[in-house]
C-alpha cells in the first residue's frame, strides 16, 4: 500500500479524488449496465451476422452457453467487489491479484477496448440517423455529422450527475426492451413455415468454421455486464449492490438474447434463417416485424433502434470516463484526469478526455471517407466492424486476466479453502475465455469481413496487443522510476486515506516513508 506526504494528500484532495457516494441504487445501476448491451442494436446488427455470414443457426444456444461461462466468471468477480471498491474495476482487481504492472497493462487495454466500443456505436448511430433523416425529412447529411453532434451531447451528459444519466438510460432501455419483447411474442405466435421449432437449441447446430468467431460476437453482446463494479464508489452499499447487479445483468442478457434469437429463427424458420439473414442483413428484424406487427410499429422501432444506440454510447462513455478518472488518480494518466466536477461529483475530466478521443476517431474516419458514389455505408462499416470487434477481444483478454487475479488474490489472503468453489468457477471461466480468445484471434478476418491473407487479420487484434505491451511498459517504468506511484496502482482512494491517516499521526510536515508500519517497502 502506498502512502504519501501531507502535500501529496492535499493535492489529491484538491483534485477531487473520490466519486460521490450514494448516487445510484440497484435499479439505476442495472439499467446503466444493461443499456450498454443495446438490445435493438444486437438483434438487428449482431444476430443477422451470426445467422447469415457465420452460418451458426444455434445462436440461441450460444447465448445460454456463454451465459453459463460468464456466471462462473461472475462468482469470483462479484466476490472481489465486496473487498475492492474502485472505479477502476477490472484494472483494480487485476492489480490487487497480479500486481501493479499487470494493473497498468489492464488499464490501458480497458481504456482502448471500451473507447473502441463507444466509437463503433457512434458510426452506426450516425449512419442510421442520417438514413432516417433522408427517408422522413428528405434531408441528406453525411453520417459523421450526427455522429459528431451525438459525441458532443454525450460529453455534456457525462459531465452531469450520474443520477441524471440513469434517468435517460432507464427510459430508453425500457422502451427498447418492450419493443423487442413485442417482436418475440409476435414471432413465436406467428411462426414461419417450420412452426415453433426448438431446433436452434440443438447442440448439432453449433458447427462450422464460423463458430469460434460467433463466440466473440456473442461476447460483444454481453459487454457491459461487468461494468457494475465501475460504479462501486457511487453506490450506497457496494458490498451488496455490485454483486447483485452483476448476476442480474448476466442472467437478463443471456435469457433476453437467447429468447430473441430463438424468436428470429422461429419467425424465419430454422432452415431459412441463414439465407434470409444474408439477404436482409441489418434489416432482418424490421422485415420480420413488419410482416407481423405492421409498418407503423416497425417505423417506431427503427426510431428507438437509434435512441437505443445513443443510450449505449452514453453508458460506455460513463464507464470510460471512470476508468480514465481512476487512472488519473493513480498516476497512470495526468493528474488532472483524476479530478471530479465540484458541482456534479462526476469524473468530469475523464469525460472530457473520452469526448476528445471520440471526436478525433470520428473525424479521422470522416476525413478518410473514400466511399464511391451511392455507397454511404463503407466508412461506417469500417468504423463499426473494426472497432466493435477490437473491443470484444480486449474485454475477453481483461476477463481472462481477472479470472486469474481473483484466484491469486484470495490464495494470498489465505482464503483459498473458504472461497474454494468460487476459485474453481473462476478458473473454469478463465480457461473457457482463453479458448474463445485464441479462436477469436485465429478467425479475426471473418469478424471484419476480410480475406485470410489481409493484413487486417493481424493489425486489428494487434491493437489490443499493442495496448497490452504499452501498459506493461508503463508499469515497469513506474516501478523503476516512481515506485510510490506503482505501489498505488489498484488501491484507489484507499491509498490516500491511509496516507492521510499516517500523515496526521506523524504530525505536521511529516509523511510516512516506505518501510514504515502500514507502508511496506
Amino acid at each position: 500500500m502506498a502512502t504519501g506526504t501531507t502535500d501529496e494528500i492535499s493535492t489529491f484532495k484538491g483534485q477531487g479524488g473520490r466519486l460521490r457516494a450514494d448516487r445510484i441504487g440497484v435499479a439505476g445501476l442495472l439499467m446503466s449496465v444493461v443499456a450498454a448491451s443495446a438490445p435493438l442494436m444486437v438483434t438487428t446488427g449482431g444476430m443477422p451476422i451470426t445467422f447469415g455470414v457465420l452460418g451458426v443457426v444455434g445462436q440461441p444456444l450460444l447465448y445460454v452457453l456463454l451465459g453459463v461461462v460468464l456466471l462462473l466468471f461472475s462468482t469470483g468477480y462479484a466476490e472481489m467487489s465486496r473487498h475492492v471498491h474502485n472505479a477502476g474495476a477490472f484494472c483494480a482487481y487485476i492489480a490487487r491479484g497480479l500486481g501493479g504492472t499487470a494493473g497498468a497493462a489492464s488499464s490501458v487495454v480497458a481504456l482502448v477496448s471500451y473507447s473502441s466500443m463507444q466509437c463503433c456505436i457512434y458510426g452506426l448511430f450516425g449512419f442510421e440517423l442520417s438514413g432516417l433523416l433522408r427517408k422522413h425529412l428528405e434531408l441528406t447529411v453525411s453520417w459523421w455529422i450526427p455522429a459528431l453532434l451525438a459525441a458532443a451531447v454525450v460529453g455534456v451528459l457525462g459531465w452531469l450527475k450520474i443520477d441524471i444519466n440513469v434517468r435517460v438510460l432507464g427510459v430508453l432501455l425500457l422502451i427498447e426492451v418492450v419493443m423487442v419483447l413485442a417482436f418475440d411474442m409476435a414471432g413465436i405466435g406467428s411462426p414461419g413455415p417450420e412452426g415453433v421449432s426448438p431446433h436452434a437449441f440443438d447442440p448439432a447446430t453449433l458447427s462450422g468454421p464460423g463458430l469460434g468467431t460467433a463466440f466473440c460476437g456473442t461476447v460483444a453482446s454481453f459487454v457491459g455486464f461487468e461494468q457494475a463494479a465501475v460504479y462501486s464508489e457511487e453506490t450506497s452499499r457496494p458490498q451488496v449492490v455490485v454483486a447483485r447487479v452483476t448476476y442480474l445483468a448476466v442472467v437478463f442478457v443471456a435469457v433476453f438474447f437467447a429468447l430473441s434469437a430463438w424468436a428470429i429463427s422461429v419467425a424465419a424458420g430454422p432452415g431459412q434463417v441463414s439465407a434470409l439473414s444474408l439477404k436482409e442483413g441489418p434489416n432482418l428484424l424490421f422485415a420480420l416485424t413488419e410482416d407481423r406487427l405492421g409498418g407503423a410499429f416497425t417505423e417506431v422501432m427503427h426510431v428507438f433502434y437509434v435512441t437505443g444506440m445513443f443510450a449505449a454510447m452514453l453508458s460506455f462513455h460513463n464507464v470510460v470516463a471512470r476508468y480514465a478518472f481512476a487512472m488519473g488518480r493513480e498516476g497512470l494518466l495526468p493528474a488532472a484526469v483524476g479530478r471530479t466536477s465540484r458541482a456534479s461529483g462526476a469524473p468530469a475530466y475523464g469525460s472530457l478526455l473520452q469526448s476528445a478521443v471520440a471526436l478525433l476517431v470520428i473525424g479521422a474516419f470522416a476525413v478518410t471517407d473514400d466511399r464511391p458514389a451511392g455507397d454511404p455505408t463503407a466508412p461506417v462499416l469500417r468504423l463499426s466492424t473494426w472497432l466493435g470487434n477490437v473491443s470484444a477481444l480486449g474485454v475477453i483478454v481483461l476477463m481472462t486476466a481477472a479470472s486469474a487475479a481473483v484466484i491469486v488474490f484470495f490464495v494470498r489472503r489465505g482464503a483459498a479453502r473458504a472461497q474454494g468453489w468460487r476459485l474453481a468457477a473462476s478458473g473454469t471461466a478463465g480457461l473457457a475465455l482463453s479458448v474463445i480468445g485464441v479462436l477469436t484471434v485465429r478467425d479475426f478476418h471473418l469478424l471484419v469481413g476480410s480475406d485470410a491473407a489481409s493484413p487486417l487479420r493481424w493489425l486489428l487484434p494487434g491493437i489490443v496487443g499493442a495496448a497490452l505491451l504499452a501498459g506493461l511498459a508503463l508499469g515497469v517504468a513506474l516501478k523503476i522510476l516512481r515506485p510510490e506511484v506503482h505501489a498505488r496502482i489498484g488501491q484507489g482512494n484507499e491509498a490516500f486515506q491511509l496516507a492521510k491517516a499516517l500523515a496526521e499521526k506523524a504530525g505536521p510536515g511529516r509523511g510516512s516513508a516506505p518501510g514504515e508500519p502500514g507502508n511496506p517497502a
